[in-house]
């Protein structure tokens, strides 16, 4: 549960944003989406490697997008 302490003379334009910040920050979204299908520990792994080979690729050039 996300709690924003605001002040009665605080814009509630200022305390809607510091909860959208709150929220993204504590990745609530995505933890509701992993949550929404199992996926094996193996198939977790294998992307967990092709993105990081994807980033290197990416760094060093080899790839044009």
């Amino acid at each position: 549960m996300l709690i924003i302490d605001s002040k009665d003379c605080e814009n509630i334009d200022k305390a809607l944003k510091k909860y959208k910040k709150k929220y993204e920050k504590s990745r609530i979204l995505n933890q509701l989406r992993d949550r929404q299908s199992f996926t094996k520990p193996s198939i977790r792994q294998r992307t967990k490697v092709l993105k990081a080979v994807y980033r290197l690729q990416m760094e060093n050039g080899a790839l044009d997008a």
